[in-house]
């Protein structure tokens, strides 16, 4: 009965993950000092590199906080493929949704022509 105990806690027992606490503060400074970046960027137009700053800092955001705050640095590495393949999954998908974006532009952009237009 206690070897089903054990292993209902993935065989780590009552003990939790030591971490720490300078190591928490610091990712999340460094989460914060990334969210400053990304406000502070936004101000600024990199033209068709302003989506790939934006997810680059969030995804190393994305990687503090998994790493750090999930505690996968301190798992079994079976749970971080199987968490990184579901990211991956995630980026290709939004990745795919993006390719379709510069599809619809020159209809906006005409619509509008075509109100300015109505209004004159």
């Amino acid at each position: 009965m206690a070897d089903h105990a054990d292993h209902a806690h993935g065989g780590h027992g009552d003990e939790p993950h030591a971490c720490p606490m300078w190591i928490l503060i610091a990712v999340a400074v460094t989460l914060l000092v990334m969210t400053a970046l990304t406000l502070g960027l936004s101000n600024y137009n990199f033209g068709r590199l302003d989506l790939a700053i934006a997810m680059v800092i969030a995804t190393f955001k994305a990687g503090l906080v998994m790493t750090y705050f999930m505690h996968l640095r301190w798992d079994k590495p079976f749970n971080t493929v199987i968490f990184l393949s579901s990211f991956i999954f995630a980026a290709i998908f939004f990745g795919f949704s993006l390719l379709d974006t510069g599809q619809n532009q020159p209809e906006i952009e005409n619509y509008r022509y075509d109100q300015q237009q109505l209004k004159q």
